[in-house]
């Protein structure tokens, strides 16, 4: 009998290989750029359509192909309870967040601004982990916030006019950053990131396509901007660094995958001086110094 089960028994299959600690430790800095490269995409699609045809668009898209990704790949979907968390996360880190952001870019706000507003992230990230995922937070990380605050304002802090909406627009985006990320730690730890990133853009589709019939005209005057931009931002932005995003939050602590957030505004000012040729000033030369000096002392060990 128990030849007969060694016989029959199945073979036990093999597990993935881990990626290799070199790419584990490109992944927060290839993240840094890629979230950056965003606001310049941004900047770039509400120049040629309205901020949430752009968002819609970017949302359906995204969805579509993650959800064929998750399905050939064999993703398991999130079902009952979990679901419904995952529902949450996706309306909080994408609806919330970009339909806000993209609408104060397209009112005027400067990209480097909105990257200067989403910095303080990691802040607002730090407060809610230690009150809800009982994260503790030492005092060299408390110091790498103060350093990487300094850094953000030096990045993007000149001279800068614009409306007073437009800032609340990018706070809420902020606040639904941060409070979805600590959501998303604390109840969809166990989601398989392509199926639930998927589920996180199909359920804001249909919200930025409600808003943009009620709020907007939905025209696009520029059809080779408009369709390069979102090319990028669905590809790249919406694809690539949500998965990013994800993988780490499985890896790391809410609050040290928050930090890396502090570097945004800087390499923003780099890149939109690289892209569209606005010029990189010496405070955010300083400010991405500054900036890359308080992650180092937040997310070490």
């Amino acid at each position: 009998m128990q030849r007969d089960d060694l016989r029959t028994a199945p073979a036990e299959q093999p597990t993935a290989a881990p990626p290799p600690p070199w790419a584990t430790a490109a992944v927060p800095a290839v993240f840094v750029v890629l979230w950056s490269s965003a606001f310049i995409a941004a900047v770039l699609g509400t120049d040629a359509a309205p901020p949430l045809l752009l968002t819609f668009a970017r949302f359906a898209i995204a969805g579509v192909l993650l959800a064929v990704i998750a399905g050939v790949s064999g993703s398991p979907w999130p079902r009952g309870r979990l679901l419904l968390h995952v529902v949450v996360v996706g309306l909080l880190m994408q609806a919330v967040q970009f339909g806000a952001f993209y609408t104060a870019i397209g009112a005027g706000l400067p990209g480097g601004v909105v990257a200067l507003i989403q910095g303080f992230n990691p802040v607002l990230i730090a407060l809610l982990a230690g009150m809800f995922l009982g994260e503790k937070i030492t005092g060299r990380q408390w110091l790498g916030f103060v350093v990487g605050g300094a850094g953000v304002l030096l990045a993007v802090g000149g001279a800068l006019h614009f409306s007073a909406s437009a800032i609340v627009l990018s706070f809420i985006g902020l606040l639904g950053l941060s409070v979805g990320t600590v959501y998303q730690k604390r109840f969809t730890p166990g989601a398989d990131v392509r199926s639930s990133t998927a589920v996180h853009f199909l359920v804001s589709a249909p919200v930025m396509g409600i808003l943009t019939l009620t709020l907007e005209d939905p025209e696009v005057t520029d059809w080779g901007a408009f369709g390069g931009s979102l090319a990028w931002i669905v590809l790249i932005n919406s694809v690539g660094t949500f998965l990013l995003l994800n993988f780490m939050l499985k890896k790391q602590a809410a609050n040290r995958v928050g930090t890396l957030f502090f570097l945004t505004p800087a390499v923003t000012a780099l890149l939109a001086w690289l892209i569209i040729g606005q010029t990189l000033s010496l405070s955010a030369i300083f400010g991405l110094v500054l900036g890359g000096v308080g992650v180092l002392l937040a997310a070490r060990k």
